[in-house]
């Protein structure tokens, strides 16, 4: 599957996005303006004008809307939710060369309100996805104590965790401490 530089970098800012709710980390990491504009400026999303606190409340029920894609039932399901959120964004598709990054296609209008920003960027990443049939990419970490997110691009679709060095260590870690104590109380002949 080919995905390009945008659709890659708008994957990226989805799944941070997702992962600041207290769903998946257990409080609310975007809690106020102020940490919803170092989210802005840590994935540097460009062309936003100073942020308010309708921002922060289209943004947190925004990323309720995109979490459902992730747990839709079907692809159908999946489009349904996809084409709800990239239509109430009023996308306008244009092109544009900023910041060295070269031509590419930028899906909401200069300057348009975070929420719409987002709804378009992050929803035409999740239609490219959907579109492909790649689906299943869009994947919740296996750990039992994480509902974080992740998109698999690895070429096999074989990552399971959010965090292969936390999650995936971890339980590798515990299987290996059970093993060995298995070992431990087994009688040898």
């Amino acid at each position: 599957m080919l995905i390009t530089h945008d659709t890659e970098c708008a994957l990226s800012i989805l799944v941070e996005l997702l992962n600041t709710s207290p769903e998946a980390c257990g409080s609310e990491l975007l809690p106020d303006v102020a940490a919803l504009d170092a989210f802005v400026v840590r994935q540097e999303i460009s062309e936003i004008d100073s942020l308010t606190p309708a921002d922060l409340r289209v943004v947190q029920r925004l990323r309720g809307r995109l979490r459902d894609v992730f747990s839709a039932g079907t692809t159908d399901e999946a489009a349904e939710l996809v084409n709800g959120v990239v239509a109430a964004a009023g996308t306008t598709p244009r092109l544009t060369n900023h910041d060295h990054h070269g031509w590419h296609i930028h899906y909401f209008a200069p300057h348009a309100a975070l929420g719409d920003h987002l709804a378009a960027e992050l929803g035409m990443a999740l239609a490219f996805i959907v579109m492909a049939g790649e689906r299943e990419r869009l994947r919740n970490c296996e750990a039992p104590d994480c509902a974080r997110v992740f998109v698999d691009l690895s070429r096999n679709r074989s990552r399971r965790y959010c965090d292969s060095r936390t999650c995936g260590n971890r339980l590798h870690v515990a299987a290996y401490r059970a093993r060995q104590r298995s070992a431990e109380t087994v009688p040898s002949a």
